[in-house]
């Protein structure tokens, strides 16, 4: 067996130790959670009675409280395409679970913003924190105590965090994330950014663009680019929270229906009791995901080139279980982590093609020879993360895991860890006297790793997307948009600039976003330090940088600089933030934005407050 890189492991044993009695209160929790009040044990003849009232011809079972009964949090609604096909799992995991005499009940809703719809609108606003609210809503589903077993119905951006964060304080409960897989494969990535550019310069109109979009997004199922969503189903993959290969299969084939009555089937088998007895084969998710699991989630999130929304989320998650790590963790792990996966926007391909060349299985085999993740993680699966080399497939109409290829079927979209695209796996951690921000460089051209230009300074982004159109940004400029953090308007993603800053880029000039808020998984080619911390509001750095102050952006060095004289920059006032906005529902947040976390530590009011209650 493979040895675990040095670094890996130094990495993991820090995260340990500094994790060490937050951990032990965790896992304290979900011992009590088993053993004291959140089973149907102590439930009252007349909660019972509320419990089962609607169940039809699954009254018996429940009442007689012999079988596991299965709690299902959904995120269903019929506007994201990624969550349509949900509509039909209830009856069907209802199904699945009497084939094992086990029961299934829908326990609760979860919110679910489709970003896609939401990018560029005071919506966005709502976005982060609408992780927060599924984690509450996940909550309130399984306080119910009907259940010994739940599984997880949710894919998108902040959902699969939001559904972990809420499940992980129920952690004494098994618990199978169930995806729904992407959409099949529309217009190709590359047209679709040619025509967002042209429209950003203003050559093509809104029919010309709608158009494009609606040949990408077009059916039910995920969007195909390797934004926030799919790197949701690689971390699932590689924290051995899904059934093995579950991760990119599409919606409504064969394949796809008997990977989740598998799900069915296992959660049912790895309870607290079987028959009567306890199991030896228990397998709680507070177990399941332990500081080697984390570790494996940020691993898999470099080597694959996901969504930078993880730097934020993966931090949140940990804590949720009772783990502290930080971008530092990242960044070590990163340098070790070699890029061994090209899916847009770091390439041209999509998710579906990733998966045809041998994805999520091979990736993981792949990883596993190399020592560079922890093999012997307590998985959904029977075995440990060797599971989750194999392949699902159909062989007679059954379903069977098969050995992965010894190579992938396209080098231009996977490669072996003996010939990566890179060497690391392109998250810097940047620091200097602005703060402390990451930047994702594997869709960065090397050269462009290095911008130093004059700063011109936004508080809104919709202000950037003007001053471009008037032509004020023709030049080498480090774009900066403050008061985005998630105290200020709760950290938006801000997608909507990729367009005119790739323009920019593609007139030679030298340009970089520097911002306190979030970039899209999809963010592309242009240098963007973000998620900078401490934010504006607050009196973070950046609230003191000028128009035409000199920054230096340099993910080589690891260094974020306005490149201002000490003295001036010391005297210099923080800028006003703008008034707090009042539309859209976004007055109705003004709690969470009070009371975050830095985005390091998760960006999340509910853990905030959470630690400095205990």
């Amino acid at each position: 067996m493979t040895e675990l890189h040095a670094t890996i492991a130094k990495v993991t044993e820090r995260i340990v130790a500094r994790s060490a009695a937050s951990r032990l209160r965790y896992l304290d929790l979900i011992e009590r959670g088993r053993d004291a009040g959140t089973n149907r044990d102590q439930l009252s003849c007349g909660n019972l009675a509320h419990g089962f009232a609607a169940s039809g011809e699954d009254k018996p079972v429940i009442r007689a409280g012999q079988a596991m009964n299965i709690g299902i949090v959904t995120a269903y609604n019929d506007m994201l395409s990624a969550h349509q096909p949900y509509g039909r799992y209830p009856e069907a995991i209802k199904i699945a679970a009497r084939e094992v005499g086990a029961t299934a009940q829908v326990a609760g809703g979860v919110p679910a913003m489709c970003d896609g719809v939401t990018q560029g609108q005071a919506g966005m606003e709502l976005s982060l924190f609408s992780r927060d609210t599924i984690a509450l809503s996940t909550a309130i589903a399984l306080s119910h105590a009907m259940f010994e077993g739940a599984l997880m119905l949710g894919i998108c951006d902040k959902i699969v965090p939001g559904l972990l964060m809420g499940a992980l304080r129920f952690g004494h409960l098994p618990t199978i994330f169930v995806p729904a897989g992407p959409m099949p494969s529309g217009l190709a990535n590359k047209e679709k950014q040619r025509i967002r550019q042209l429209y950003a310069q203003g050559e093509v109109g809104r029919e010309e663009l709608l158009e494009s979009e609606s040949a990408s997004y077009h059916g039910a199922g995920t969007c195909t680019f390797y934004g926030t969503a799919n790197t949701n189903q690689m971390m699932m993959e590689v924290m051995g929270l899904h059934m093995p290969g579950a991760a990119f299969i599409n919606p409504g084939t064969r394949l796809r229906s008997e990977l989740t009555r598998a799900a069915v089937h296992r959660v049912a088998s790895i309870g607290w009791a079987r028959d009567g007895q306890p199991n030896e084969d228990y397998r709680p998710l507070g177990h399941c995901v332990d500081e080697k699991a984390i570790v494996n989630a940020a691993v898999g999130l470099l080597a694959t080139g996901g969504s930078t929304n993880h730097a934020i989320h993966l931090p949140a998650i940990a804590r949720a279980a009772g783990i502290l790590i930080d971008w530092t963790d990242l960044a070590e792990l990163s340098s070790v982590v070699p890029l061994l996966a090209r899916v847009y926007p770091n390439g041209p391909d999509d998710v579906n093609h990733f998966h045809a060349a041998g994805g999520m299985a091979w990736i993981i085999t792949e990883l596993l020879g190399n020592g560079l993740l922890h093999r012997d993680i307590l998985t959904v699966a029977r075995a440990d993360l060797t599971d989750y080399g194999r392949a699902p497939t159909l062989v007679d109409e059954a379903l069977v895991w098969s050995e992965p290829p010894t190579a992938p079927a396209n080098d231009t979209i996977l490669r072996p860890v003996s010939d990566p695209f890179s060497a690391d796996g392109g998250m810097k951690l940047l620091s200097g006297n602005l703060g402390r921000c990451v930047m994702k460089t594997s869709a960065v051209d090397p050269a462009r790793w290095t911008i130093e230009a004059p700063a011109r300074v936004f508080d809104d982004q919709d202000d950037v997307v003007k001053a471009f159109k008037a032509g004020e940004l023709d030049r080498d400029v480090v774009v900066v948009v403050r008061f985005q953090g998630p105290r200020a308007n709760g950290m938006p993603e801000l997608h909507k600039l990729t367009p005119p800053l790739g323009v920019l880029q593609d007139k030679g000039f030298k340009v970089a976003l520097v911002t306190d808020g979030r970039m899209s998984g999809a963010s592309g080619k242009v240098p963007a330090a973000i998620h900078l911390s401490p934010e504006a509001l607050g009196g973070g750095p950046i609230g003191k940088l000028r128009d035409g102050d000199v920054v230096r952006v340099c993910a080589l060095e690891g260094r974020l600089d306005a490149l201002v004289d000490a003295a001036e920059w010391a005297a210099r006032d923080q800028a006003v933030p703008p008034p707090a906005p009042f539309d859209t529902g976004r007055e109705l947040f003004a709690l969470f934005r009070h009371h975050s976390d830095l985005a390091e530590a998760g960006a999340s009011p509910l853990l905030a407050a959470m630690d400095a209650d205990r």
